[in-house]
């Protein structure tokens, strides 16, 4: 019988470090090749911090096209989904088209009040995400002992 998976309260420790998710991942690979019980293991990201990528200027131009381009995705959507009602292929196609339409209308009209809205505020594109500096193995206590001496080992 297979042991499913532990439960949260589960006391772990930890075994190893590594600087990236691929090195980690190897790991628990060569664990997993080694027949250890890998359903005990965890890789946890620590060290973390929030990174934002700017990528440029906003402005109303951009927010115009970006919000045209979100509402063109949004209307072929809807204008597919009311396609499937529609009698013959013209009618689906008519209708995707004139939800692209629509869509990117009513996109670059909300894009623009947002941006107008911000009052100038943040006037960039970004994106952010969470990064772990390092990741940890961490593996049930009653497996530590064993988990270290098969990452030891030649690999």
């Amino acid at each position: 019988m297979t042991q499913g998976p532990p439960t949260p309260t589960t006391e772990r420790v930890s075994v190893a470090r590594f600087g990236s998710y691929a090195d980690a991942q190897h790991a628990v690979d060569h664990l997993a090749d080694q027949r250890f019980p890998v359903q005990t293991v965890q890789i946890v990201g620590t060290d973390l911090r929030m990174v934002e990528q700017v990528y440029g200027r906003l402005g109303w131009g951009r927010a115009a096209a970006m919000g045209a381009a979100s509402g063109a995705w949004a209307g072929v959507f809807v204008g597919f989904l009311l396609g499937l009602f529609a009698p013959g292929p013209r009618g689906v196609v008519a209708l995707v088209l004139w939800g692209l339409l629509l869509g990117a209308v009513f996109g670059a009209a909300f894009g623009l009040a947002g941006y107008a809205s911000s009052g100038g505020r943040r006037d960039f594109v970004s994106r952010s995400r969470i990064v772990p500096h390092q990741f940890e193995l961490m593996v049930e206590a009653s497996h530590a002992e064993q988990a270290r001496q098969v990452l030891a080992g030649p690999r």
